[in-house]
């Protein structure tokens, strides 16, 4: 079976809500999409980042795998005084 196959493989298997980061070719490469996945079809999977939603066609995904969380955010500094 080829990355390709795999990755939609568990993109479609996936549970929406799950936090993932999926790669996809672009003319000159390859970029990641790191965010929840919010929606999938036999076509494209909707992939929900930091700046918004991105639609992935599953003809352009390379690899996929789920993540942990992200890491709590750290408290403000405060300036010595």
């Amino acid at each position: 079976m080829t990355p390709r196959t795999d990755a939609a493989r568990f993109i479609s298997e996936t549970a929406v809500g799950t936090r993932v980061v999926v790669r996809t070719t672009i003319d000159d490469g390859y970029t990641d999409a790191l965010g929840y996945l919010r929606s999938r079809d036999d076509t494209a999977c909707v992939v929900e980042t930091r700046h918004g939603l991105v639609t992935l066609a599953l003809d352009d995904v390379v690899a996929a795998k789920e993540v942990p969380p992200p890491p709590a955010r750290r408290a403000p500094r405060h300036p010595l005084g």
